[in-house]
């Protein structure tokens, strides 16, 4: 059976870092009760804290936003 190289993933990474400052800092997890958590689990904690991230705004609402804030001609 022929190897093939894998596709790049288009993904971005997980941010570790965030996360750890997040479980570690904010939630003041032990380091064993942090690397013990899904990924999953860590956004409903984190969820609990900052409340869920609100969603794309719909196409209507985002018509709206472009009547009431038009881009300007020639600004840069």
């Amino acid at each position: 059976m022929e190897e093939t190289a894998r596709e790049p993933s288009h993904r971005a990474p997980f941010p570790f870092a965030g996360a750890m400052a997040f479980g570690l800092g904010v939630l003041r997890l032990s380091s064993r009760d942090f690397w013990s958590l899904t990924p999953r689990e860590l956004l409903c904690a984190a969820e609990g804290v900052y409340g869920k991230a609100p969603g794309a705004p719909s196409r209507a609402a985002l018509d709206e936003l472009m009547r009431q804030f038009p881009d300007c001609a020639g600004s840069t």
